[in-house]
């Protein structure tokens, strides 16, 4: 076993999507430093696009250093392209552990109830989970997995929709969740950005009052961040 003592603690680099809306890039820092403050890490926040420091050029820096591994943690929500594709095309061969994504997991569904009640609506009332979407079909299970864990917590039905890609679009899953009362939308986000802001205008254009807002940088979420990266120094027989 590797013990930090021994060497400088694994560097915790979360990887975002990216927005061109500074406040929701800033929701993964805030995310990131949290997380580093808590674990006792240096820590680095990258993104996959549209902001710097890009993870590609993260992983590039990484491979020219010595030292204890990263650990990369995705401030994803579920399966897609980047976490099948880009974020392990930049990892590779850059002496780095990668972990699963944030989703679907529990403490993601307990903040979107908390963020549900924020926005006044009603444990028991019909929702709607709106996620950005995704055009590879790997997505779907998680988000399914994600409403499943929203209807026990909310002890309500729940309906997915999407403002991209595959699955239902928001307008349809509105009209068909109001046969079970007034509607509220919980945004299955973790930053404002293009998606929230879309998604908050058709919610509006259908006449629902109750919207919640992105996850953002709840304290739950930061404890995800840190479970993550002990889970992975655990699986690679690190000591954290």
């Amino acid at each position: 076993m590797i013990s930090r003592h021994a060497s400088r603690a694994p560097r915790l680099v979360t990887v975002a999507h990216g927005t061109r809306v500074a406040h929701g890039n800033q929701v993964a820092a805030s995310i990131t430093e949290q997380a580093a403050r808590l674990l006792g890490v240096p820590a680095t926040t990258s993104y996959v696009e549209l902001c710097e420091p890009l993870l590609a050029d993260v992983m590039a820096d990484r491979r020219s250093r010595a030292g204890a591994p990263d650990v990369v943690v995705p401030l994803l929500l579920s399966t897609g392209f980047h976490i099948k594709t880009d974020i392990p095309e930049a990892v590779a061969d850059a002496h780095s552990i990668l972990t699963r994504p944030l989703g679907p997991d529990p403490m993601l569904t307990a903040v979107m109830c908390r963020r549900l009640q924020e926005a006044g609506a009603v444990p028991g009332s019909p929702v709607v989970m709106v996620a950005a979407g995704s055009n590879d079909p790997d997505a779907l299970p998680d988000l399914a997995e994600a409403e499943r864990l929203l209807s026990l917590a909310w002890d309500a039905p729940v309906l997915t929709a999407t403002v991209a890609g595959q699955g239902r679009p928001l307008a349809d899953a509105i009209a068909e969740a109001r046969g079970h009362g007034e509607v509220a939308v919980s945004t299955y986000l973790l930053s404002p950005g293009f998606f929230s802001r879309k998604a908050a205008s058709i919610a509006s254009e259908q006449g629902v009052r109750h919207v919640a807002g992105v996850l953002g940088d709840h304290a739950r979420i930061v404890e995800l961040v840190v479970r993550r990266y002990r889970a992975a120094l655990a699986a690679a027989h690190i000591a954290a």
